[in-house]
């Protein structure tokens, strides 16, 4: 790959100039001193002058090569064909062009820069964009969620380079890299500021089976179904919606997997404290039918406790419960054994 001469070998080239006739592939300097109708003059040095064309100014065809050249401008060129016998030297700014780009977007994908790129076209699988000059492509799976390509046409997007390959023309570039990085960056940043216990503000973004994921300032944090309610849910929907603002409870920070838990239910007093007075072993109370097992059923005895009443308790030959009882039926019960500090109640019915 070519790369801009030092200042030492471009001397060396001059006084080589006297003596020997350019190759391709060099890099020569020279001075624009003429304009002609397809391209202009370049004074090379040693009496010598060659030819740029127009077509190899810029790499992208729309662009003006008024725009890129002056009369009197001194650059470097690219040999495209040598001297031979009366023909003069024909020279490129395109390929030296091209080939620094490559350089330039090769570094970028070495050192994990972000560049800008102006998307240009919509094509099947993704978007092209044109970077440095160059025309790269960015698959919809590199693409921003949650925009759409139509939003992003002719807009300079931001970009990370996964390969740049000049020998296949081949340049893939992703906008979802970008994203993920400042992601990265945000949820370190807040994290590093959340404690357990802390009260803080956050929005339903995700519903799923096990949980809520709630957007806390840019991150995701983990509302798991059992820290949802006191009561026992089948659902996070019943108690949440999508994109609610709800007030939640840190309850763990994990700083190296960047990971935080949440407590709605705790928002409110632990009901199992709240019991530890009102019952004793002994009273008869009511209760509603919450859960209907192999084993027995879950009472419902106070808003947000659930007491087990085991088949054992219910009577002493064997009972199809499903076929006696149902959920939400109310039920009049015995507390046979009573630990709030475990979490745990004992009921009967039997001996009533």
């Amino acid at each position: 790959m070519t790369q801009t001469m030092t200042n030492e070998e471009f001397e060396q080239l001059l006084n080589d100039s006297y003596t020997h006739k350019l190759n391709v592939v060099d890099v020569v300097k020279g001075v624009i001193v003429k304009k002609e109708k397809d391209g202009y003059l370049v004074d090379i040095g040693s009496k010598t002058e060659a030819f740029l064309p127009n077509r190899e100014i810029t790499l992208s065809p729309s662009q003006n090569p008024e725009d890129f050249v002056k009369l009197w401008d001194e650059k470097e060129f690219y040999v495209m064909k040598d001297e031979e016998d009366d023909e003069v030297p024909v020279l490129s700014l395109k390929k030296l062009s091209f080939a620094q780009s490559w350089s330039k977007l090769n570094d970028a994908r070495i050192n994990n820069d972000t560049i800008m790129a102006l998307v240009v076209s919509s094509v099947k699988g993704g978007l092209i964009a044109e970077v440095e000059g160059l025309r790269g492509f960015i698959p919809s799976s590199q693409l921003r969620a949650g925009i759409s390509t139509d939003e992003q046409m002719n807009k300079e997007i931001e970009v990370k380079i996964l390969e740049a390959d000049p020998k296949r023309n081949k340049l893939i570039l992703s906008q979802r890299q970008v994203f993920a990085q400042r992601r990265e960056e945000v949820a370190q940043g807040v994290i590093s500021q959340l404690n357990v216990d802390d009260v803080i503000e956050g929005e339903v973004v995700r519903i799923a089976d096990f949980g809520v994921f709630v957007d806390i300032s840019g991150i995701d944090g983990l509302l798991p179904i059992s820290e949802i309610s006191w009561d026992r849910i089948k659902h996070p929907s019943e108690v949440v919606s999508l994109g609610e603002k709800i007030t939640v409870k840190v309850i763990k920070v994990d700083e190296e997997l960047k990971r935080v838990s949440l407590s709605l239910k705790r928002m409110t007093s632990n009901p199992w404290d709240e019991i530890a007075d009102k019952f004793q072993e002994g009273d008869v109370i009511d209760g509603t039918i919450n859960k209907i097992t192999n084993f027995g059923m879950f009472i419902n005895i106070f808003p947000g406790v659930e007491a087990l009443l085991p088949s054992a308790e219910i009577s002493d030959e064997h009972v199809n419960l499903n076929n006696k009882y149902n959920v939400g039926d109310e039920i009049k019960v015995q507390i046979k054994k009573f630990t709030p500090e475990e979490h745990r109640i004992g009921l009967s019915i039997k001996e009533l």
